[in-house]
Parts: structure tokens; C-alpha cells; sequence
């Protein structure tokens, strides 16, 4: 079974645990609200000088494989409009509308999205607005079964549904002008948002025909256009949320309000395990603003007027915490352990030939590479706004990646059936994996504060916001990880390779782990390092499992951000063994795998590899598939006053066909961004059992005079579409180490590098 049936049944078998009502359609009404008199920010300024009108008039919704005409999505949402699972709206005053089963955090989905839609329907993006979907079974993902945006999807899965939908919606506007028109619908074609007369050259608007389209039959069966036809699918398009991001009217998680709604902050425990011992709200409820001080599952939660109150009451809450297992964490001491274990032998993953008996037999090459906890720390942190209903449910609006897993583990925590659960999602401020919560952290909690609220008799909507230092300092991270590699060489080539690795599991304890773990073996954590592409006779994966208090999660790339970084940074080495060129020895080695020799002879080719570089700069390359794309990085760097600085940047993509050009150049550009932060300082680290950082001052990430400048290449690909949004991480960091190693003599091993080559 495939990972994604597996996946599916997985989430199939977790909605009937949860009573899951897969025809709801309920739908959130919060609104944007107003608070106070408080002084306009330049967002809240220009949000209050635009405004907007609706209206719906036609509907094109897909319920599994099935379009569903019009009449009955109005049918089984009521009064107040279409079902909620309508991909397509088109109304009289507001134009077209898509609904996008996928989040926009800054990766370019909602625009994407939309290009898949107006390929179909005949009209620009810039014409058509985008609103995200709410939580609603009708929007699962099309390979896991269960509403989520991640694993680089969103364009590979979601095209045909768009395109489906958009073009029965383009046949029925065809045949309502045909029969507005008294012509055969062969005399009308669509264009431009209009259906042309070809005979007479009059021409309709969408708007105009939709109600007369909306009392159509749905076509059973309708034609996609042939990709020689395209004029829009792979063509460079603004992005469709740009001018509201602008202007200052997108709405973020934490831009929502509703009116009297109040604010919570938590106070948990510093420890990871840690239990609550007693605490003292006395002074806290002193602070003007406090209304109520609550005790949660999480910690202590204090509900105020507004952010400030709710941080100063925070502040002067009296809490003693019991460290538990927690109090045992300290980075030295866990590094020294994690090298100790990856010197014995683990679990076997993945085995051809004799590995240990080629490594016994030859010379051989040894070194560990070791990447730390790492934050995901998204520009916006979390938040989550819940409206307690009187029939025992909620109404939740926030900022998520998991809306399918969020509403089943919320409806849990209320004892409700899941159609008394609406999510109104947001705009995320990123999300890098943090904002697919395997236990919904942020939005269960949430709801834990409202009911604990309640029962202290405040009964307001609430909103639940983190800091910065929260979500920091409270997990859920990328797994430290330290990978022992071998390798042996026989008659001047490299003869086997051992991959050893040792980590915490970001699956198990999840409803993923059914799924993903096989025979006890988490296999995301090696993700990268299996499979591995280059044509060696002998090789060997082991996994070494460890069991932290620390919560973990999947981060931007998962196992391969781990996985690369050891397996680039090793192979350069053995090059060097070798007397190899590390570009020469990988265009030998990956002679079966043509798709990943044309990412690295075009990322060599663009920097000019054969190029000397000035004095005291240094090249390094790196090649990695990965979420079924292909990429290649070519890093030029020099060490300045001890520290690494990063002068260029030159990728090549394969990624199959591409939706939007400008949507592959920016998320790679922004990915290798991302991963430098990684790469040079960004780490989290114990001390006493607590986390040592805290905000952007210490958990530092790359500023924008530190950006080096980054080439994009997409390679021309009729193969396969794979994914995007994480495809430019797992190449930079073992480039950027073999650049210094280049241009110093000096090897790094460990991340970050901070300075370790002062």
C-alpha cells in the first residue's frame, strides 16, 4: 500500500474514533472587528478604507470525483449561501471567486491555485479573488485524505481539482449565453472573462450569465485543455495576495477580532515535562485589564482587555513548576551521549551488498556530522481566537496548516461531534511545518482556555496568543540529530557507505505513526539518507532511536534537512580521499540518475565551477532530490573577522512542469534564506533543562545585508511536477561547509557553524 493510502486509511479510521460528519458545512461568520480607540496602525488604516460586497450566484463543488450542480450545493448549505465546499463562485457585484483548499504562508499557493482555476475559465488572476477554505471534510487533501497544507503539495495534488471544477464552470457559462444568444453553443467560446458570440462578436460577461448558468445540469464529463494550449499554467503571474498584503487588508491570525473578544496569554511550565506545583494570581489579578486567571491543562492562563494586560498579568503571576524528567536536559551532555550511541551499531533500515565486510576489508573514511534542536519560528506567532457556542461547540478562527486534524482533536477535547466545530482559517505568517501541530498545541489549548474561562464565569470570545518567546522557548522542534558515516574505497573508488543515524522521532506518538513507522522505524528520519542515488556497490542506513521529553515535529524538509547536510558534506570528503573534484566525482556517481546530473551540471555550468575564484573565496556544490524535485546549489563563501560570509548562491531546479516561475524562483530564493539561517547561527540549546534562547537576539536568523545574492535556474522538464516549499533547504548547509572548507582547509561538522572557524 502507498504512502498516501496508507495515510489516508489512517485518518479514515481517526474521523470514525471522532464521529467525523463528512457533509457538514458549517461555516464561521467572526469578522474582522475594530478595538477601542486605540491609535491606527498603518494596516488598521488602510484596512478601514477599502471595503467589499458579495453576493453568490453560481457554485462548482466537487464532492470526491463528482461536480455538483448549483441548485443542490444551495440546498445543502441553506439560506445564507453555496456549500462551503465550492471551489468556484462567480456573482453579480464581486466577480470570481475560488476557495483554496490549501494555506497561503508565503509560498505562492493561492496564486497558483488561481492559475490552475483561470487556465480553465479564461480569465486573468489578477481578476479573481481568493479565500481560503474553512474547515470542512469537502476540502481534504486529494492524496492523504485529511484537510492539511504540507509535504509540498498543494500543486501537485490540488491541479485537476481546480482545473475540473473551472472548466465545467466554463461549459455551463458557454451553454447559458448559447441559450441567452438563441445560437448553437459551438458559435460561443470563453476569453478573457467573457463569452464571445464568434457570428455576431458580442460578448458577456461571467457575472452577467451566472444565475442563468447556476439553473444549468452539470456537465458529467468536460474536456481540459492539452498543455500545447496553455496560456497561463507556466508563465511568470504576480502573486493575487500581493496588493492586499500592501494595503494592509490581509488578515492574519493575530489581525482577527470580534467584538467584547479578550486576550489569554499561558504561562507554562519552563521545563519540558514539567508539572505545577502552586501558584499565586494575587498580584496578577491586580493589573488593570485582568478579568480572570485560570488554571489549564498547559499551565496558568491570565484573560485580559488586550495583549499588554494579559502579558503584564502574566508577568506577575507567582508559579513554582516541578521540573520532572525536563530538568535532565542539557545540550553538552546530549551531544556527548548522541556520539556515544552512533559508535554502535543500530537498526538496519535499508542494506545492499555487504557493507561491513567492504569497510572491514578496505581503507576507510570516518566522520559525524551533527545538526541541533532547531526552531521553526514563523514571523507571526501563533494564535487562536474561540467563540464557546451554546450547543456545546466552538467556533475557532486561526492561522493553520492541519484544519482536518485540528477539528477532530478540538471536537475531542469539547466531546462534540465535529459539525459542531467551524475553523475559519487565516493568512499565516509562515508556518515551516509548526502550524501542522500533530497534537493541534495552539488551537486545543485554546479551547481549553475558553471552557476553563467559562466555567470562572467569563464567557467573551477568546483569543489565545503566543510571543515570540513562547513558541521559542515552548517547542515543538526539529530533532537534533548526530549521523555517523563510514566509508571504504577499493582501486581508487568508493566501495561502500554507511549511514548511521541518531535522533529523536518527529512520528511516533502522532496519528502519522501507524503509517510511517514500520517495524518500529521511523522512516521521515531517514528520509534522504535511504534511496541514496549515487552508484556505490555497497551501502548500509542504520537508525538509532532516542526518547526526549522534548516535543518534536516535522521542519521545512523534515529528515532530509538532516540527511543531506551529512550526506553532501561526506561524499566532498571523500572526494577529497579520493583527490577527486567533488563536482567530477558526483557526475560519476549519479550516472543512473539523469534527472539530478542535469540540477548539478546546470548549477556548475552557471557559476562557472572551473572559474578560479579571488583570493580567499571558496565553492562548494551539493545535489538532493527530494518531495519528488531535484535540486543543486553551488555556494561561493570567505570567512571575514572569523565569520562565514555567504557571497553567492546559484541553484538549479527540476521540478517537473511549473505552474508559476516566479513561485519556484521565490520559494527557493527564500528557502536558502531559511536554511542559512540554519546553517550559520540558529540553534536551540538546554541548559538546566530549560531552553537558552528566547527571541530573534539570540535565535538569530540571516538580516537582510548578511543575504547573499541568489540565482534561481529552473530546468526545462516535461518529468513528473514534485513539490516546491521545501525543496531548497536540504542542498545549502553542506555546501556552505565545503565553500569555507574550500576556502579555509578547515572542515565543519556540527551546525551552526557560529564560531567554530574564528
Amino acid at each position: 500500500m502507498s504512502l498516501e493510502r496508507r495515510l489516508q486509511h489512517a485518518f479514515t479510521e481517526l474521523a470514525k474514533q471522532n464521529h467525523e460528519q463528512p457533509n457538514s458545512s458549517t461555516v464561521v461568520k467572526a469578522i474582522a472587528g475594530q478595538s477601542g480607540k486605540s491609535i491606527q496602525s498603518r494596516r488598521t488604516f488602510l484596512a478601514n478604507s477599502l471595503a467589499a460586497s458579495g453576493g453568490l450566484a453560481l457554485a462548482i463543488s466537487l464532492r470526491g470525483n463528482k461536480v455538483v450542480s448549483a441548485k443542490e450545493a444551495t440546498i445543502s448549505a441553506g439560506q445564507d449561501g453555496f456549500s462551503p465546499n465550492a471551489f468556484i463562485d462567480i456573482t453579480a457585484d464581486a466577480g470570481v471567486k475560488v476557495f483554496a483548499l490549501h494555506d497561503e504562508m508565503g509560498q505562492g499557493t493561492h496564486t497558483g491555485l488561481a492559475i490552475f482555476v483561470c487556465e480553465e475559465l479564461e480569465i486573468d488572476p489578477s481578476e479573481v479573488r481568493v479565500e481560503h477554505a474553512p474547515a470542512d471534510g469537502r476540502y481534504n487533501h486529494a492524496a492523504f485524505g485529511v484537510q492539511m497544507t504540507g509535504g509540498s503539495t498543494s500543486m501537485t495534488t490540488a491541479g485537476e481539482v481546480m482545473r475540473k471544477a473551472a472548466a465545467t464552470a466554463r461549459e455551463m457559462l458557454i451553454s447559458a449565453a448559447a441559450e441567452r444568444w438563441s445560437v448553437d453553443r459551438t458559435k460561443c467560446r470563453a476569453e478573457d472573462g467573457h463569452i464571445h458570440n464568434t457570428e455576431s462578436g458580442q460578448k458577456l460577461g461571467y457575472s452577467e450569465l451566472a444565475s442563468n448558468a447556476a439553473q444549468l445540469e452539470v456537465p458529467k464529463d468536460v474536456a481540459l485543455k492539452a498543455p500545447k494550449d496553455f496560456t497561463r499554467i507556466g508563465k511568470p503571474t504576480h502573486r493575487v495576495d500581493s496588493a492586499s498584503k500592501v494595503r494592509g487588508t490581509a488578515l492574519f491570525s493575530f489581525d482577527r477580532k470580534v467584538d467584547g473578544m479578550l486576550t489569554a496569554m499561558v504561562e507554562r511550565s519552563p521545563y519540558f515535562g514539567g508539572q505545577l506545583e502552586r501558584f499565586d494570581d494575587s498580584a496578577a489579578k491586580k493589573v488593570p485589564g485582568v478579568r480572570a486567571v485560570v488554571e489549564v491543562d498547559s499551565g496558568v492562563a491570565v484573560v485580559a482587555d488586550g495583549y499588554w494586560s494579559a502579558l503584564k498579568g502574566r508577568r506577575a503571576l507567582d508559579i513554582q513548576w516541578s521540573p520532572g524528567r525536563g530538568a535532565m536536559l542539557d545540550s553538552r551532555e546530549l551531544r556527548s551521549q548522541y556520539h556515544d550511541m552512533a559508535k554502535r551499531k543500530a537498526r538496519t533500515v535499508e542494506s545492499e551488498g555487504d557493507c561491513e565486510q567492504s569497510l572491514a576489508n578496505h581503507e576507510t573514511l570516518h566522520a559525524s556530522y551533527e545538526v541541533p534542536f532547531q526552531a521553526h519560528a514563523p514571523m507571526e506567532p501563533l494564535s487562536c481566537l474561540v467563540t464557546l457556542r451554546d450547543d456545546g461547540g466552538a467556533d475557532l478562527v486561526t492561522g493553520s496548516q492541519f484544519l482536518g486534524v485540528d477539528r477532530m482533536l478540538v471536537a475531542a477535547k469539547l466531546q462534540v461531534d465535529q459539525e459542531k466545530v467551524s475553523i475559519e482559517n487565516s493568512y499565516l505568517g509562515g508556518g515551516f511545518g509548526r502550524r501542522a501541530n500533530p497534537k493541534s498545541d495552539f488551537l486545543v489549548e485554546a479551547v481549553d482556555v475558553a471552557l476553563a474561562a467559562k466555567k470562572a464565569g467569563v464567557t467573551a470570545p477568546i483569543k489565545t496568543v503566543w510571543s515570540r518567546e513562547d513558541d521559542i522557548r515552548g517547542g515543538w522542534y526539529r530533532p537534533m540529530y548526530v549521523n555517523a558515516m563510514s566509508a571504504s574505497f577499493k582501486d581508487g573508488k568508493l566501495d561502500a557507505w554507511r549511514h548511521r543515524v541518531v535522533g529523536q522521532s518527529p512520528i511516533r506518538g502522532t496519528l502519522f505513526e501507524p503509517v510511517i513507522v514500520v517495524d518500529g522505524l521511523d522512516t521521515w528520519a531517514v528520509e534522504g539518507a535511504t534511496k541514496l542515488p549515487y552508484h556505490i556497490s555497497n551501502k548500509l542506513v542504520e537508525l538509532q532511536t532516542v526518547t526526549l521529553p522534548v516535543p518534536v515535529q516535522w521542519w521545512r524538509s523534515v529528515g532530509h534537512s538532516n540527511s543531506a547536510f551529512a550526506k553532501e558534506s561526506f561524499l566532498d570528503e571523500c572526494a577529497e580521499k579520493l583527490g577527486r573534484d567533488p563536482l567530477e566525482l558526483r557526475q560519476e556517481l549519479l550516472r543512473d540518475h539523469p534527472r539530478l546530473l542535469r540540477v548539478l551540471n546546470t548549477a556548475a555550468e552557471q557559476a562557472h565551477w572551473k572559474q578560479p575564484l579571488p583570493e580567499g573565496m571558496g565553492r562548494g556544490i551539493s545535489v538532493h532530490e527530494s518531495f519528488q524535485s531535484f535540486s543543486a546549489h553551488v555556494v561561493e563563501a570567505s570567512v571575514e573577522d572569523g565569520k562565514p560570509k555567504i557571497h553567492r548562491i546559484v541553484i538549479a531546479i527540476d521540478c517537473g512542469p511549473t505552474v508559476n516561475p516566479d513561485q519556484v524562483i521565490a520559494q527557493m530564493e527564500g528557502a536558502a534564506n531559511f536554511a542559512l539561517s540554519a546553517t550559520l547561527e540558529g540553534e536551540i540549546t538546554f541548559k538546566n533543562g530549560q531552553v537558552e534562547q528566547s527571541n530573534f537576539d539570540d535565535f538569530r536568523v540571516v538580516r537582510m545585508h548578511e543575504a547573499p545574492k541568489i540565482e534561481v535556474h529552473i530546468v526545462d522538464s516535461r518529468d513528473p511536477m514534485g513539490g516546491i516549499g521545501e525543496v531548497g533547504v536540504p542542498g545549502v548547509a553542506s555546501a556552505v561547509c565545503s565553500a569555507l572548507h574550500d576556502a579555509t582547509g578547515k572542515r565543519v561538522r556540527r551546525l551552526p557553524i557560529g564560531d567554530q572557524l574564528s
